[in-house]
């Protein structure tokens, strides 16, 4: 299969596909997951090398696109109200799954300790990719605009990953033999959210002050490029010096949409147009990524494994949201919305195996698993109950 055909086929059948899971009450993603899966499954060893070394840039992308429209959409305002709860939600649901899988992998499955820990938080990470559209897509309609919910769930599942990686790159390295001291290893995640903000504000004031000098000389498309690139080296940037790279592209928006507010509506309505090209090809990439019958070799011992510890998860997040303005409906929504992974487990599902660890299969399996069983389940309760647990807006009501 030629690399055009493929992406004609990524196209064409991630659009089909999204419409008729649309047609039938499903989100659309959830068809461009599966059109992804398909194509996996039929092109099985036919997929061009080129489109393997290509598809983590094209995914990182649609990620800086959606993060960029995200920051876009966040006033500091906002951002005060919902912090302390956002920072619970960003490392408390994570630690309660991760500690829980780590239990149930020793006592379970019998893996070794830094093995079940490995395994533990590679599981734990929720998806951005998932998340952060769908949490665009309710405060485009109004839906928990009153008490922020959205953005607490945004700006906590940014930092969920963080967390999640961390914690997934100290036991890999304790497995792996190597000299790990945890307490240096888990200072890494404060420097490693420092470091993403700080460069993401920096980048910030300069296109603030770029965009405002050049207002009239220079189109919104020509802005858009520039953020867009601008973004892209960012994170290249924290990929290579280990931050949270992301982290910073979000806060790039932020501070577009506190130093200049006319520029930033105009950059999110083009990063709009934008998105419909790069969330059929980040989700329909996500599932060329995940292979069914790995996902089979874990069986529903491994699928009992990941539903406690969603249980566990769920835990956290109540907790995380317990003495918050919040009420019950909008606390079980964010449980509900802290349910989906995809991104960090098609990732980094397969480093385990390539680092040589013993379990390496299984892990692989329990990733593929965990995104077959919680991606559909989590975007169909954000998709279909979101509207019946959060508040809509005041004129709809009203009606």
């Amino acid at each position: 299969m030629s690399l055009n055909v493929l992406i004609v086929l990524i196209l064409v059948g991630g659009w089909l596909s999204g419409r008729l899971f649309t047609k039938i009450g499903l989100p659309s993603v959830l068809g461009m997951i599966f059109c992804g899966i398909l194509i996996g499954l039929m092109g099985e060893g036919m997929i061009p090398d080129s489109m393997n070394e290509l598809s983590p840039f094209l995914k990182s992308l649609a990620l800086i696109i959606i993060l960029l429209r995200a920051g876009l959409g966040i006033h500091r305002s906002t951002l005060k109200k919902v912090g302390r709860v956002a920072l619970r939600m960003s490392f408390l649901p994570c630690l309660f799954e991760g500690v829980a899988l780590i239990l149930l992998f020793r006592f379970i499955m019998g893996f070794p300790w830094f093995s079940a820990g490995v395994t533990a938080f590679l599981l734990a990470a929720v998806s951005p990719a998932v998340v952060v559209p769908s949490m665009l897509d309710l405060k485009e309609r109004g839906l928990g605009q009153e008490k922020d919910v959205p953005t607490i769930i945004l700006a906590g599942a940014s930092l969920d990953d963080v967390f999640a990686i961390t914690l997934f790159s100290i036991f890999m390295g304790l497995a792996g033999g190597l000299n790990v001291n945890p307490g240096l290893a888990l200072l890494q995640i404060p420097l490693s959210i420092i470091g993403g903000i700080i460069p993401g504000i920096l980048v910030g004031f300069f296109l603030t002050w770029f965009f405002r000098k050049h207002h009239e000389k220079i189109r919104a498309t020509e802005k858009v490029l520039l953020l867009l690139g601008t973004a892209v080296l960012l994170v290249n940037i924290g990929d290579w010096i280990h931050t949270a790279a992301l982290l910073g592209v979000m806060t790039i928006g932020f501070i577009l949409l506190e130093r200049t507010e006319i520029v930033a509506h105009e950059l999110a309505a083009k990063l709009n147009k934008a998105w419909v090209f790069a969330e059929i090809v980040l989700f329909v990439l996500i599932g060329i990524s995940v292979d069914v019958r790995v996902a089979l070799q874990a069986g529903l011992l491994g699928l009992l494994i990941i539903s406690g510890g969603l249980i566990f998860r769920s835990l956290g997040v109540w907790l995380a949201t317990s003495g918050s303005a919040l009420n019950r409906k909008e606390r079980l929504f964010c449980v509900i919305a802290y349910i989906p992974k995809a991104t960090v487990q098609a990732a980094m599902g397969s480093a385990p195996l390539a680092a040589g660890l013993p379990e390496g299969e299984v892990i692989l399996a329990m990733a593929v698993l965990s995104i077959i069983f919680t991606a559909p389940l989590g975007l169909i309760g954000i998709r279909k109950l979101g509207p019946l647990l959060l508040e809509a807006p005041q004129e709809i009501n009203s009606v």
